[in-house]
C-alpha cells in the first residue's frame, strides 16, 4: 500500500514539473523578461504616437512606403543623395523625407500608367500613353522638390541683406556673435531665420563655428550666401574681428541687392515683349483695323454686285 502511495506521489510530482516546464518554457525570465517589457511599452508608445498623427499621414504613409521599393529600383544610382540635398535646400518641408519622395515617385508612376491606359484603352495607343504619362509622373516629385528648393533659395537670398544688417548692428552694439545670431533668428522672418537657428543649434551641440557655417553654405545655392559663409569661415580661422567682417559684408550685400534690382528692371522690356505680341497687339489690330476691314469688305462686295 505504501509503495502504491509513493508511486502516485512521484507521478503527481513528475506531472507538475513537466507542466511547469512546458507552460513556462516560452516565457523569458530575469533580464530577458525586463527587456520584453521595455519592448512592449515601446511598441505601445509607437502605436499611440501613430494614432495621434493626422489622418493624411496615417493613410498616406503606408501607401508611400509600399511604393518606395519601386521608386528605388527605377531611380538611377545616387538619386537618394540628390533628393536629400534638394530637401535640405527646400528646408525639409513638412514630414517629407527621402523615403517618402521615393515612394511618391513609385506611386506617381503607377497612377500615370493607369491614367494612360484609361485614356487610350487596352491597345497599343493606351500602352504608349501609359508609358509617356508614367515617365512624366515618375519625375513629377523631383520637379516639385526642385521648385520648392528654388523658391526657398530665392527667399533666402532676399532676406539675407536685412538679416545681415541686423546681425552687424547687434555685434557692434556689444553682443557676442552667438547671442547676436540668436537675436536675428528670433527677430528675422523667412528662411534665413531658420538657417541661422539651425547653425546656432549645431554650434551648441559641439560643432565649431566654421563647420556650422560651412554646412549652411552647402545647403544653399545663392552666391550671396556662399560669399557670406566664406567670409565668416575665413574670419574664424584667421582670428579677424567679426564686426569689421560683418560691416564689410553688409555693405557689399547692399551693393549686390541694388545691382540685382537694376538687372531685373533691364529684363522687364524683354519679358513684356511676348505678352505684348500675343495678347495686346491682336486686340489692338482688331479694334483699330477691324472696322476699316469690315467697310472694305462691304464696299468691294457691293461693287462686285
Amino acid at each position: 500500500m505504501l509503495l502504491y502511495v509513493g508511486l502516485a506521489a512521484f507521478a503527481v510530482g513528475l506531472l507538475v514539473v513537466v507542466l511547469a516546464v512546458t507552460l513556462g518554457a516560452g516565457e523569458p525570465t530575469g533580464v530577458a523578461r525586463s527587456l520584453q517589457l521595455i519592448d512592449q511599452r515601446a511598441a505601445v508608445a509607437r502605436e499611440v504616437g501613430r494614432l495621434d498623427l493626422p489622418a493624411r499621414d496615417r493613410l498616406l504613409g503606408p501607401v508611400l512606403d509600399g511604393f518606395r521599393g519601386l521608386g528605388n529600383r527605377l531611380s538611377p544610382a545616387g538619386a537618394s543623395d540628390r533628393i536629400a540635398r534638394l530637401l535640405d535646400r527646400a528646408g525639409n518641408p513638412g514630414s517629407w523625407t527621402t523615403e517618402r519622395v521615393m515612394g511618391a515617385k513609385g506611386a506617381s508612376l503607377v497612377v500615370g500608367a493607369l491614367l494612360g491606359l484609361v485614356y487610350g484603352g487596352l491597345s497599343v495607343k493606351g500602352l504608349f500613353y501609359g508609358l509617356i504619362l508614367g515617365v512624366a509622373f515618375f519625375f513629377l516629385p523631383d520637379l516639385l522638390v526642385y521648385n520648392a528648393a528654388l523658391k526657398r533659395q530665392n527667399d533666402l537670398r532676399k532676406g539675407l541683406a536685412d538679416a545681415l544688417d541686423m546681425l552687424t548692428v547687434c555685434v557692434e552694439a556689444g553682443q557676442g556673435f552667438d547671442a547676436a545670431l540668436l537675436q536675428v533668428a528670433r527677430a528675422a522672418k523667412g528662411p534665413i531665420a531658420g538657417e541661422f537657428a539651425r547653425s546656432l543649434s549645431e554650434i551648441q551641440i559641439g560643432k565649431t563655428r566654421g563647420e556650422a557655417f560651412t554646412s549652411l553654405g552647402e545647403r544653399s545655392t545663392a552666391p550671396e550666401v556662399k560669399n557670406f559663409v566664406s567670409a565668416l569661415v575665413q574670419a574664424d580661422r584667421l582670428g579677424l574681428p567679426i564686426g569689421a567682417v560683418l560691416r564689410e559684408q553688409s555693405q557689399n550685400m547692399r551693393v549686390v541687392r541694388r545691382q540685382r534690382a537694376e538687372e531685373q528692371a533691364q529684363k522687364v522690356t524683354v519679358k513684356i515683349l511676348f505678352p505684348l505680341l500675343v495678347c495686346i497687339f491682336p486686340a489692338l489690330f482688331i479694334v483699330i483695323i477691324g472696322p476699316g476691314a469690315i467697310r472694305l469688305v462691304a464696299a468691294f462686295s457691293h461693287g462686285g454686285l
